[in-house]
C-alpha cells in the first residue's frame, strides 16, 4: 500500500482550506488547488484564505493554480460543490496516475443524472479510485483545530484504512467503513431533514416536534439507504445521525 506522503485538495473555498489544515498536520505536504490564479496568488501571498477569515494558512501548504502540478499527489480530496463535481474531475483526469484515490468532500446528488459522488468521480476520471468523506463538521472548527470526528468510505478496507491513517490526527479523527453507499445518503438526505428542522424551528412549533421530526426522519432516512444498498449502522453513525443532529443542533441557533 503506498506510503501516502501528498495530499492535494481540489478547491479552495472554506471546507477545503480547512481540509488542507487537516491534511498539514497530519504531516502530509499538502497542495491548495485554487482554479482561479489570483485568488491562488493572494492565498499563496497573505496565507489568509479571504473565505476563512482569521485562519492563519499552515506554513506546509503550497497554494496553486496549476491542475497539472495539484494531480502529482498520492491522495486527492475534490472539495468541490457537489454540482461542480463532475466538471473538476473531469479537469483533473488526464494529469492523475493510475489507482490514484479521489475523495469525494461533497454531500449531495448530482442534478439530472441522480449519481452519487462516487459514481461521478468514477465516470470523470475512470483510472481513479473513488471514495467518499463526510460527517458533522464545520469548516472554521476544523481549520483550527477543534476536535472532529467524520466518516471515510471506499470500497476497499486496507485502501480505507490507509486513507484514514493518512489524514488523521490528534484533532480530526477520521473512521473508515467500506459502506460507501450509506456514507453518500447518509450526508445526502440529512440535508432534507435539516431543512424541515429549521421550518420547525422557524414556526415555534417547540422541542417535541423537533424531537418527533428528528425521530421520524432519520427512520425514513435508513429505510431509503437500505433501500439503495446502504448498511444501517453506518447510518446510525458518524456520517448520518451525528449530520443529522449538529444541523438541527444549528437550525436551533
Amino acid at each position: 500500500m503506498p506510503a501516502h506522503m501528498s495530499v492535494s485538495v481540489i478547491g479552495a473555498g472554506a471546507w477545503g482550506t480547512a481540509l488542507a489544515e487537516v491534511a498539514a498536520r497530519a504531516g502530509r505536504k499538502v497542495t491548495l488547488y485554487a482554479r482561479n490564479a489570483e485568488h491562488a496568488a493572494q492565498i499563496q501571498a497573505t496565507r489568509v484564505n479571504p473565505r476563512l477569515a482569521g485562519v492563519q494558512l499552515h506554513p506546509d501548504i503550497a497554494v496553486t493554480s496549476d491542475i497539472a502540478a495539484a494531480a502529482r499527489a498520492d491522495i486527492i480530496l475534490a472539495v468541490t460543490p457537489a454540482q461542480h463535481l463532475r466538471a473538476a474531475v473531469s479537469h483533473l483526469a488526464p494529469h492523475l496516475a493510475p489507482e490514484t484515490p479521489v475523495i469525494a468532500c461533497a454531500k449531495g446528488i448530482e442534478h439530472g443524472t441522480h449519481k452519487f459522488m462516487t459514481e461521478v468521480i468514477a465516470e470523470a476520471a475512470p483510472r481513479a479510485v473513488p471514495a467518499i468523506l463526510s460527517g458533522p463538521s464545520f469548516a472554521d472548527d476544523v481549520a483550527r483545530g477543534l476536535p472532529t470526528a467524520v466518516t471515510l468510505a471506499t470500497r476497499d478496507e486496507a485502501l480505507a484504512r490507509a486513507l484514514v491513517q493518512a489524514l488523521g490526527s490528534a484533532t480530526f479523527r477520521p473512521y473508515h467503513t467500506t459502506d460507501v453507499r450509506g456514507v453518500e445518503i447518509g450526508g445526502a438526505a440529512k440535508n432534507v431533514l435539516a431543512i424541515a428542522a429549521g421550518i420547525v424551528v422557524g414556526k415555534n412549533l417547540g422541542a417535541s416536534a423537533l424531537a418527533a421530526l428528528t425521530t421520524r426522519g432519520f427512520s425514513e432516512l435508513a429505510r431509503l439507504g437500505r433501500a439503495c444498498g446502504a448498511r444501517t449502522e453506518t447510518l446510525a453513525g458518524l456520517s448520518g445521525l451525528g449530520d443529522l443532529l449538529l444541523s438541527c443542533s444549528t437550525a436551533q441557533s
